[in-house]
C-alpha cells in the first residue's frame, strides 16, 4: 500500500474521528476509498496509483457512524468549516474540514419497495449490518478510526475477493439487487474498471431480474452508465450488459446491433465492432457515447443487394436514434447535440481523397466545428480491420487532411468561418431593414466564403450588390 497516501487519508480523517471519540461514538471510513487504498497494495493485485485523488472534488470520502443524524449534527456543529443538511432525512450530514468535503452517514439498513425508486431508510447501530447493505464485498469494508492505528472491519471477505478479483454481493444477489437495482449496472462498471469476475449467482440474478431496473430514475442510470463508458477498457462491462439482458432495459439499441449473420451475405459483426471502437477511443465521455451510437442506424438500414449487404444512410438514421435514446436517458441538450452530430458526421471523412478542394476542407471544418478533433479520432477508431495496409492508408489520409486544414488555418480564420460582411453591414449596403432577405444575403456570402475563401470586403461588397441586383428584379 502507498504508505504516504494511506497516512494522508488517515490524517485527513483524524480531526473528525477525534470529535466522535470525544462523544463516545465510533467513526468508520467506508466505501470506495477503503477499496482503493487496498488496491494500491501490490500484494493485493494490480497497483492503481491514480485510483485515489483526494484533490478531485468528484472523489468521495465517506464515513459511517453509530451516531444518529441529530447527534452527528451536534458533534460537528461549530467545529467544521461548513455543514450541509440536505441529506439529513436520509441520515447523511455533509461537512467541510481542512479544505475537503466529507459525508457522514448513520449506519443504515435500507430497503426499496417493489414499486419505488427511493429507498425507505432505517438506521442501525451495527456496522456489520450497515456493511451487509453495501453493493459488493469489495465495497463492504470499513476502517474504524480509533486513534493512530485504524482497524479493518471486513465481515464478508472483501479483501480476499479484491485480491482474487471476485465480484460477490454481501447478501444474496437477489436481496442486494432488489434493494437497489442500480447495483446491477454498477456490477458492469466494476467488471470493466477493476477486471472483476462476477459470481455465477450475480449473473443468474441479473438475467432473471433485470427488468427491476425500471424503477430506477433515468438520471441515476445515465450517470452510472457514463462511469462505465469512461473506464479505460469498457468492453467487458458492455458485453456483460448485453449477455445478461440488462442492456435491453435502458439502451436496447446496443444488443440490437447483434445482427443475424448468414453464410452468403456476410458482414462485420456490428456489435463486436461497436464495442471495439468504444475501447479504442480516448476515455472522453462524449466521444465514447458517439462511438457507442455511431452504427446504431445499421439494423434499420440493412439491405441485401446482389453486391452484398449495405447500410445506406445509417449515419442519418443513427443520429436520430442517438437523439431519441439520449433524451430518454435525460442527457443535456448539449450532450445530445454533440453526440448526434458526431454520429451524423462519422462517415464524412471517407469522401476525402487527395483531390479534395479547399472548399471541401472548409465545409468539413465548418460542419465539425468544435467537435473536429473528436470527429477525426472517431473516424480513425472506426477502422477495426486487421488489414494493416488499410489501417495505414486511412492514417495517411487523415494526416494529409490534417495538414490541409492547418495550411488553410494559416491563411484563413478557419475555426470561425463566417461571411466577410456581417448582417448590419449587409443591410447598410443594400439599404434594407431587418428581414428574411438579410439571411438570404448572408447565406449567399457564406457560400462564397466556403467555396473561395477570403476574397476581401470590397470584392464581397461587389458580389453582394451584383447578387442583389440579379435577385431583386
Amino acid at each position: 500500500m502507498t504508505v504516504d497516501r494511506f497516512q494522508r487519508v488517515i490524517n485527513l480523517s483524524r480531526p473528525l474521528a477525534e470529535l466522535f471519540l470525544a462523544s463516545n461514538k465510533k467513526l468508520y471510513l467506508v466505501g470506495g476509498v477503503v477499496r482503493d487504498l487496498f488496491l494500491e497494495n501490490r500484494s493485493v493485485g494490480e497497483s492503481t496509483p491514480d485510483a485515489i485523488d483526494l484533490d478531485d472534488p468528484k472523489y468521495d470520502v465517506d464515513f459511517t457512524t453509530d451516531a444518529l443524524p441529530a447527534e452527528i449534527e451536534a458533534i460537528v456543529a461549530g467545529r467544521v468549516e461548513a455543514m450541509w443538511l440536505q441529506g439529513k432525512r436520509f441520515g447523511t450530514i455533509g461537512v467541510a474540514m481542512g479544505g475537503y468535503k466529507f459525508e457522514i452517514t448513520t449506519h443504515r439498513a435500507e430497503v426499496y419497495h417493489s414499486d419505488s425508486r427511493k429507498p425507505k431508510v432505517t438506521y442501525s447501530t451495527d456496522i456489520h449490518e450497515d456493511l451487509s447493505r453495501r453493493d459488493f464485498t469489495i465495497n463492504a469494508m470499513a476502517l474504524l478510526l480509533n486513534g493512530e492505528h485504524p482497524e479493518i472491519v471486513d465481515p464478508f471477505g472483501g479483501l480476499e475477493d479484491l485480491a482474487n478479483r471476485r465480484l460477490i454481493t454481501p447478501l444474496s444477489p437477489e436481496v442486494s439487487f432488489s434493494e437497489d437495482p442500480l447495483r446491477m449496472l454498477r456490477a458492469a462498471r466494476f467488471i470493466a474498471k477493476l477486471s472483476m469476475e462476477p459470481s455465477q449467482e450475480i449473473v443468474d440474478a441479473i438475467k432473471s431480474m433485470h427488468d427491476r431496473l425500471s424503477i430506477v430514475s433515468a438520471e441515476r442510470i445515465r450517470d452510472e452508465f457514463d462511469k462505465l463508458l469512461i473506464t479505460s477498457t469498457p468492453s467487458p462491462g458492455l458485453e456483460f450488459l448485453v449477455d445478461t439482458g440488462l442492456a435491453h432495459e435502458f439502451i436496447p439499441e446496443l444488443p440490437a446491433l447483434a445482427l443475424e449473420q448468414d453464410p452468403i451475405h456476410r458482414h462485420k459483426d456490428v456489435l463486436a465492432h461497436t464495442i471495439a471502437v468504444v475501447d479504442k477511443t480516448s476515455p472522453d465521455r462524449i466521444l465514447r457515447l458517439a462511438a457507442l451510437f455511431h452504427d446504431v442506424g445499421k439494423p434499420k438500414t440493412k439491405q441485401i443487394t446482389p453486391q452484398g449487404v449495405t447500410f445506406y444512410h445509417h449515419d442519418v438514421v443513427g443520429a436520430r436514434i442517438a437523439r431519441e435514446r439520449m433524451r430518454v436517458l435525460k442527457y443535456s441538450a448539449q450532450d445530445i447535440a454533440d453526440v448526434s452530430e458526431l454520429v451524423f458526421l462519422h462517415l464524412r471523412f471517407h469522401t476525402y481523397q487527395a483531390g479534395w478542394t479547399d472548399s471541401a476542407v472548409r465545409r468539413y471544418v465548418r460542419d465539425a466545428g468544435v467537435l473536429l478533433d473528436r470527429l477525426n479520432e472517431l473516424t480513425l477508431c472506426d477502422s477495426t480491420t486487421r488489414n494493416q495496409s488499410k489501417v495505414l492508408a486511412l492514417q495517411e489520409r487523415m494526416v494529409e487532411l490534417t495538414a490541409r486544414i492547418e495550411q488553410l488555418r494559416e491563411k484563413e480564420e478557419l475555426n470561425s468561418i463566417r461571411p466577410e460582411i456581417n448582417g448590419d453591414e449587409a443591410m447598410k449596403i443594400l439599404g434594407i431593414p431587418p428581414s428574411p432577405l438579410v439571411g438570404e444575403a448572408l447565406d449567399f456570402l457564406l457560400e462564397i466564403r466556403l467555396e473561395e475563401g477570403l476574397i476581401g470586403k470590397d470584392k464581397a461588397k461587389e458580389r453582394l450588390l451584383a447578387w442583389w441586383q440579379e435577385n431583386s428584379n
